[in-house]
């Protein structure tokens, strides 16, 4: 898929779900506004009949106008212009919101003239029935002489329940807009993979088309009829094409067993090795290609045995893998440090270069499988991109741990993280 057609598929993709869900909440919004409306109308219709059940109680006539004021959106007021029973109002209160099913919780409280405050009377649980004694300071309103005041504190999470279908239509949109932010991502991951694969392919095909070229070539030389007098040429050309061979079944191997580990496929075969001898080892063979580029090499071990519990072929790969990293990537005269410190029972190895460094954001990716730092137009550095995620591979089989530090043009440091062996294997 091309680029352009990944990108006006995720723009398109990020509005659609933007715009379900603005009009989504515009229509909760809205809905909202109507169960608040309609909660309102009932409860003044509610509080009209408790004002005139008062009033066929007490015998006394009611205002005509202004009966029942909304102070706030979940308060109001009744006017009654007489003296209220604090006990036949609560019963009122209960049957007649009961009656119109306004199954919520309130409390309600009566206006005392002589002392200018309201009177708290109860608070009612209309679900539970158990007793709560908290206290709510309702307002007073000073166009009334005698009123009671009723507070619905719950009534926006009444109106919500009440809004049952609402919260489903919601709930399912957002399922649906997960799925599709969750498609959008596995087409980028696909595409970003598929680029890795290209990538890839397109090293492998570099990096054997030269030992191949060269087998070749060594291959028609040694075919000649006088190539066996010459016996230097003729052993030269045999270690030119073991050489190159071993080179092309390296890297295959290399592919194979980064493979195998991801899947676990591979038993790791632990035994009690000594460190310092492996890196040693390791180095001895590197040191070459750095001085054939006028570097050098700097090693600080300790001059006593370090011994861990490792699998001695993997344990040599990866530090093969992360000095030729630090070659590959180093400046014109490359300069490598390599040293092992004990710290406890724990065993830190580090290499560090001073080379070209990795930005920050590309950082937490060279473990990435394929993942290369990009590197402009220069494609003078030759690899797979495996050579990072093979080393991680195999720490995470050993239960090791693996940091890495770097800085653009000052270089990049790798520290493994190991314990020291207590003789066990």
């Amino acid at each position: 898929m091309k680029r352009n057609s990944v990108r006006i598929i995720v723009i398109l993709g990020v509005i659609s779900i933007a715009g379900i869900m603005g009009i989504q909440i515009y229509w909760i919004k809205k809905a909202f506004n109507i169960e608040s409306r309609k909660f309102q109308q009932t409860v003044f219709v509610a509080l009209n009949e408790v004002a005139a059940d008062l009033a066929a109680f007490h015998h006394i006539t009611l205002p005509e106008e202004n009966l029942v004021k909304q102070i706030s959106s979940n308060y109001y007021v009744v006017n009654v212009n007489s003296v209220i029973d604090a006990n036949m109002l609560e019963f009122f209160l209960k049957s007649d919101l009961a009656k119109r099913k306004i199954h919520t919780d309130f409390e309600y409280a009566i206006y005392d003239c002589q002392q200018n405050k309201m009177m708290y009377g109860n608070y009612i649980n209309v679900l539970d029935k158990t007793v709560d004694n908290r206290k709510t300071v309702l307002p007073t309103y000073n166009e009334y002489t005698y009123y009671f005041g009723v507070n619905f504190p719950n009534q926006t999470g009444y109106l919500i329940d009440n809004m049952e279908i609402w919260i489903y239509s919601t709930v399912f949109l957002l399922l649906v807009s997960a799925f599709f932010a969750y498609a959008l991502f596995i087409i980028l991951e696909q595409k970003r993979f598929s680029e890795m694969q290209r990538d890839f392919i397109n090293n492998l095909t570099h990096e054997f088309k030269t030992p191949i070229s060269t087998i070749a070539i060594s291959s028609n030389v040694l075919s000649e009829d006088k190539i066996t007098e010459d016996k230097v040429r003729y052993k030269n050309y045999v270690n030119i094409i073991r050489s190159e061979n071993e080179r092309l079944n390296t890297q295959v191997e290399k592919v194979l067993q980064l493979n195998k580990l991801e899947r676990g496929a591979t038993n790791l075969k632990l035994e009690q090795v000594e460190l310092v001898a492996i890196l040693n080892e390791v180095v001895a063979n590197f040191e070459i290609k750095v001085k054939e580029k006028n570097g050098r090499f700097e090693l600080s071990v300790p001059e006593h045995p370090i011994e861990i519990i490792a699998d001695r072929h993997h344990l040599t790969n990866i530090i093969y893998n992360i000095l030729d990293n630090a070659l590959k990537y180093s400046k014109e005269i490359p300069i490598i440090h390599a040293c092992v410190e004990l710290s406890q029972d724990i065993v830190y190895l580090k290499i560090r270069d001073e080379g070209l460094g990795i930005p920050k954001e590309y950082q937490q990716r060279v473990f990435e499988k394929f993942f290369r730092v990009p590197t402009g137009n220069k494609h003078d550095v030759k690899g797979f991109g495996i050579g990072l995620s093979y080393v991680k591979s195999v720490v995470q089989a050993h239960k090791w741990k693996i940091l890495l530090k770097s800085e653009v043009n000052k270089g990049t440091e790798i520290v493994i993280i190991m314990p020291l062996s207590n003789g066990k294997s």
